[in-house]
């Protein structure tokens, strides 16, 4: 699968939404939050966080659970429709198929925030994510300055979520100047079906069972790089670097262990955060104004908050993820 090695550049536009009507000063905002799962303990953490930051802000959240079906998540989506809530929040289940989400959306003079998964191929009003483009660069530039020399493998994130094609384009970006060099192979390179462990061990028993030599593997999320680190074990392979993303309790515990070497936090508070305001905003008054960064979906540029995430590694664990208090000492290293 071919995609260009660049990143589209950002546009930097100002941006005054006016639409809906606004809610008297006595309404109490609602807003419809539709997860496609809660399959890894980040997602989970996410919605506690909305929930907190919308309560905080006087406003209530009512959450669906699609648990991975586009279908379903179009039925949760029309309920709260019907149901009046004020501004969706959508997590996607497919990045395409939730456009009818936001159509569906429209009709009824509702805004749709896209949080952390951009819903392409329609009229979406708003995205917040953390920059995945860089995070691809992070993860293949922290394990290069490592191991500036060897045979790579990449095992992507799921096919259907945009996110994986552009923490692609990072890792690409920072390898093929090596690899045109002659001092990477990339040995393996391939998507999965899903964000999960499963497919992360499925995929390193394939790459294992070549009989191929492999110094680096690059996985998508950290559930990818557990099945990943539990393919390695039972091949008795060692030294192999292994980064990942979501700065998940078990890897975490991994990293202090010594058998994965790196995972991405995202500021997922912030992230909620600023969805958290933003929904309010739209809810109490149809409208926002404020300078926003903006991605293309391939039918608009979408007016985006992006966040930046870091790199969590042994010798910074204390400084990133359980200074953030997204994770406690005790438990990462228990």
């Amino acid at each position: 699968m071919n995609y260009p090695i660049k990143l589209l550049t950002f546009l930097f536009v100002s941006v005054f939404f006016v639409g809906g009507c606004a809610l008297q000063k006595n309404e109490k905002v609602e807003v419809g939050l539709l997860l496609h799962a809660l399959d890894r303990e980040r997602w989970e953490k996410d919605r506690d966080f909305l929930e907190e930051k919308v309560s905080e802000l006087g406003g209530t959240v009512i959450v669906k659970i699609a648990e991975n079906n586009a279908d379903t998540q179009l039925k949760q989506a029309k309920e709260l429709l019907a149901n009046g809530v004020d501004v969706l929040v959508v997590v996607p289940v497919d990045q395409f198929a939730a456009a009818s989400i936001v159509e569906e959306a429209h009709k009824n003079d509702i805004k749709v925030i896209s949080y952390d998964r951009l819903i392409k191929n329609c009229k979406l009003d708003y995205y917040v994510s953390t920059d995945n483009v860089e995070i691809g660069d992070l993860q293949a530039s922290y394990l290069t300055q490592i191991k500036p020399t060897g045979n790579y493998a990449l095992i992507g994130g799921a096919l259907n979520d945009n996110n994986s094609q552009l923490l692609y384009l990072g890792q690409r970006n920072v390898l093929q100047p090596l690899v045109e060099r002659g001092d990477i192979n990339i040995i393996y390179n391939e998507f999965t079906n899903d964000w999960s462990e499963e497919e992360g061990y499925a995929n390193a028993k394939k790459l294992l069972n070549g009989n191929q030599n492999v110094d680096a593997i690059i996985s998508a999320n950290d559930a990818i790089a557990r099945g990943v680190i539990r393919a390695l074990e039972e091949k008795d392979k060692e030294g192999v670097l292994v980064a990942g993303m979501d700065a998940d309790l078990p890897n975490l515990q991994l990293i202090v262990a010594g058998k994965q070497t790196c995972t991405i936090y995202k500021p997922y508070e912030k992230m909620a955060a600023a969805t958290a305001e933003l929904a309010v905003k739209l809810a109490k008054s149809g409208e926002h104004e404020n300078t926003f960064q903006t991605v293309s979906n391939g039918a608009k540029l979408v007016p985006t908050v992006f966040f930046n995430g870091m790199i969590v590694n042994k010798e910074n664990l204390k400084l990133t993820v359980i200074s953030e208090g997204y994770q406690t000492e005790e438990e990462v290293y228990k």
